[in-house]
């Protein structure tokens, strides 16, 4: 039996006992778990063959089998092997799925443009292993459903791990649909900083600070939505036992939410209250419970612990060199993921979706890199819109006038140097479209092709 990109594939002999099992294995866990199975024929004597037109490989794809001698003898003992069906273990006081299809008409998040009732319907009696049902992975979007003419919000959120196998069928299209990505795709990551190509020589004029982040989860633990406390205080144990041996390279304090003073406020590391989007998902279910903050010495690195994620790496410039800011993370994240993987809690990777956390619109690299740019006559022009979406960036309004915050749209379909190069290279454009403008020129010969 091997695993596969969360696929069972199982091959073994054809003796009667073995036979039984996995035909209960078929019928009872097939379409849950995704089993197929592959019978090895054992060798047969030149005198005993089977006609041509029989097939072993396809024998079992056929039908399982109905009856065996052995089943009255074994079949009780192993219904006893077969994993529970989640879902079985509630009594949820719950109409059919027609009855339950929440009221869309004035949502208008990514959840809300894909979900139809065929689809709830197939998710509907779904739980994975630590009780995320489907209701929880869309109640975001029912509790905050956008402006119809606002950014539209990706308006769902995972529990666990498990969500985006068991929900793949409703989770897959949301992805494809907000990071206009096809998860057929296989994903990458690229931590080698030294394949960023520029990043240090912004014009200082306009390019004002930028920051990268990444953000981790951390396996066999549920997301901020569904974890509970003491799923959180473990995880709080487990970054307070990683970063006290990454403070053995790059010296910091680990500080609790109670903690932080005004004085590390002062330098940029503020932990306000929870937003109210935190409060209707759940992340902040007993705030400040076990949420941290890990503050390197040179303030150069900010780790925010179970604050919107398991883990989130944060390195701020003033200088706008974004450069120097993906390497630090870049150096960090692997160390911490090797640190993680020494505790035997890895980060969790899946083959297709890359680096898996709670919100589908940070899957795959979970990475965003970010500058403020300083823009006056740019975003009045009317094809800013179609320059970003070329360049796959997203312009993001600051509290500073003519200020805006330059990052990366998407999260999936590149590792993380392709991220930050886009942004790099992104900037740098809209720089030069800018002094054009200021020099009442045109900026068409500047428009770019799709990225």
């Amino acid at each position: 039996m091997s695993v596969s990109g969360g696929t069972w594939t199982v091959k073994t002999g054809d003796d009667e006992t073995t036979r039984l099992f996995l035909a209960l294995l078929f019928i009872e866990l097939g379409p849950y778990y995704h089993l197929h199975y592959h019978p090895i024929p054992r060798p047969r004597s030149p005198d005993c063959q089977p006609p041509k037109s029989f097939s072993f490989d396809k024998m079992w794809k056929i039908k399982p089998p109905i009856t065996y001698s052995l089943e009255a003898k074994y079949r009780p003992h192993l219904e006893t092997l077969v994993p529970t069906d989640p879902m079985s273990l509630f009594n949820l006081k719950r109409g059919s799925p027609e009855e339950e299809f929440p009221n869309l008409k004035y949502n208008y998040t990514c959840m809300a443009s894909i979900l139809t009732p065929k689809l709830y319907a197939r998710q509907f009696n779904r739980a994975t292993q630590s009780g995320v049902i489907f209701d929880d992975v869309i109640r975001p979007g029912l509790e905050e459903p956008g402006e119809l003419h606002g950014p539209m919000s990706v308006g769902c959120v995972a529990g666990d791990g498990q969500s985006y196998i068991l929900f793949c069928d409703f989770f897959d299209r949301v992805i494809e649909a907000y990071q206009n990505h096809k998860i057929s795709k296989l994903q990458e990551s690229d931590f080698n900083h030294d394949n960023l190509k520029g990043g240090d020589d912004f014009d200082r004029d306009y390019a004002l600070s930028c920051e990268v982040s990444v953000v981790r989860g951390v396996d066999d633990f549920g997301f901020p939505t569904h974890c509970s406390r003491g799923e959180r205080r473990q995880l709080f144990m487990l970054a307070k036992k990683a970063l006290d041996q990454l403070a053995e390279e790059l010296p910091g304090k680990l500080y609790s939410r109670a903690e932080l003073s005004q004085d590390k406020e002062d330098k940029g590391v503020t932990v306000g209250a929870p937003s109210l989007s935190q409060l209707r998902n759940g992340v902040a279910r007993d705030w400040p419970d076990s949420r941290a903050v890990w503050i390197s010495k040179d303030g150069t690195l900010v780790v925010w612990v179970n604050i919107d994620d398991h883990l989130r790496l944060v390195t701020t410039r003033d200088d706008a060199n974004i450069a120097e800011a993906f390497q630090c993370i870049c150096v960090n994240i692997l160390k911490l993921e090797a640190l993680y993987k020494k505790l035997r809690h890895p980060f969790i990777w899946k083959q297709q979706l890359g680096w898996v956390v709670s919100s589908p619109a940070d899957v795959g690299t979970g990475l965003r890199a970010s500058v403020r740019v300083k823009l006056q006559h740019l975003p009045r022009h009317k094809r800013l819109e179609d320059v970003l979406r070329r360049l796959r960036l997203r312009m993001d309004n600051t509290d500073c006038s003519e200020v805006y915050n330059i990052s990366n749209a998407q999260t999936i379909g590149l590792d993380e140097v392709g991220f930050t190069q886009l942004v790099v290279d992104g900037v740098k454009l809209l720089i030069r479209m800018e002094k054009r403008l200021e020099g009442e020129e045109k900026i068409d010969d500047l428009v770019p092709l799709q990225k």
